[in-house]
């Protein structure tokens, strides 16, 4: 992620009356981008957050927030800024987020030595409700693979529908998040001959690499696509392009699912990163060790791959028979 020009960040927080305040953002946003640790979507959170509680400090305190300001705000301040949010029907993992986004300012400031302000270290984040997320079932999967080339009403190109099943297999088949799908290369299957990959570097989320293995109906898919493209991909060029040559948008994929959740009657949760799910939770109902899908997933905790999980009873139970010691007869 390239850094953003001066221009650029003038023109995103030219709003600020305050030249001291204005100059202070955008050094630290300049910083943030920079430093390459953060995605471009991160980075434009960050800012909407910043501009927003800079808004609300400008009716809270009756004029547009100075450094001084920011210096002399009590833990009351920061609380009644949260509550808004609140009010306001804002989801409290976008307030958390917030949170974090103006924390970070207030570190900087303080490292700059610009204002010093403690009262931002005795906030909580809020509490976050447990969203438990939505696997489909096996036989939801399998059908909704098959109908995705076999859509005969499409007006898209034959190699298109090839492309679509390519990106959501490799989504389900190796529990990939969209965003690590469509920013894979050519170059990343190093291999001319697709059939000798065995597995894939995955960039993920902060800049980590995973190891991930591919299903042999993974690189089937790829294969497939690829024959069918009509494009020439060199190393560096995206593995999946659109109809006009560019890197593929998540939004056609998107498309591609809700069309398939319409034809099929799946419930509203059968989204591209429904499929990462169901990677999790039919690897786990099928005895799959947690370490080993979190480390497939690329997930830091352990309890964030746990909330990826959706496992019945049934399941649970049948995983208990097979691979329990205790579970069989002793013979006597």
């Amino acid at each position: 992620m390239a850094g953003l020009t001066p221009l650029k960040v003038k023109d995103r927080f030219k709003h600020i009356s305050d030249a001291r305040l204005r100059c202070a953002v955008e050094d630290w946003y300049s910083q943030l981008s920079n430093e390459q640790v953060v995605s471009d979507n991160t980075l434009k959170a960050y800012s909407r957050d910043l501009l927003e509680f800079l808004k609300f400090l400008s009716t809270h305190i009756g004029e547009s927030p100075k450094i001084r300001n920011l210096a002399d705000l009590k833990p009351g301040d920061f609380r009644a800024w949260l509550a808004y949010r609140s009010n306001s029907g804002m989801a409290r993992s976008s307030t958390g987020r917030a949170l974090s986004t103006v924390r970070v300012f207030f570190r900087y400031l303080d490292d700059e030595g610009i204002a010093h302000n403690p009262s931002i270290g005795s906030i909580r984040s809020p509490r976050q409700r447990k969203s438990i997320p939505k696997a489909l079932a096996v036989s939801e999967m399998k059908e909704l693979l098959e109908s995705v080339g076999k859509d005969e009403n499409s007006r898209k190109e034959k190699w298109v529908l090839k492309r679509d099943v390519a990106v959501l297999t490799l989504l389900y088949g190796a529990g990939l998040r969209i965003s690590e799908a469509l920013t894979l290369n050519r170059g990343d299957f190093l291999a001319k001959d697709l059939s000798t990959n065995s597995d894939l570097i995955i960039h993920g989320k902060g800049g980590k690499q995973r190891l991930v293995p591919l299903l042999p109906v993974v690189v089937e898919k790829v294969t497939d696509y690829l024959d069918a493209c009509p494009y020439v991909l060199l190393f560096d060029d995206p593995l999946f392009i659109g109809v006009r040559g560019g890197r593929l948008n998540s939004r056609a994929i998107q498309s591609r699912m809700e069309l398939l959740r319409n034809k099929l009657g799946l419930k509203k949760e059968a989204t591209p990163h429904a499929l990462r799910h169901s990677f999790a939770t039919h690897l786990l109902g099928a005895g799959g060790d947690l370490r080993v899908i979190q480390e497939l997933l690329g997930h830091e905790s352990l309890s964030t791959t746990q909330n990826y999980t959706d496992v019945d009873i049934d399941s649970l139970l049948d995983v208990y028979e097979r691979a329990h010691p205790r579970s069989k007869p002793i013979n006597k």
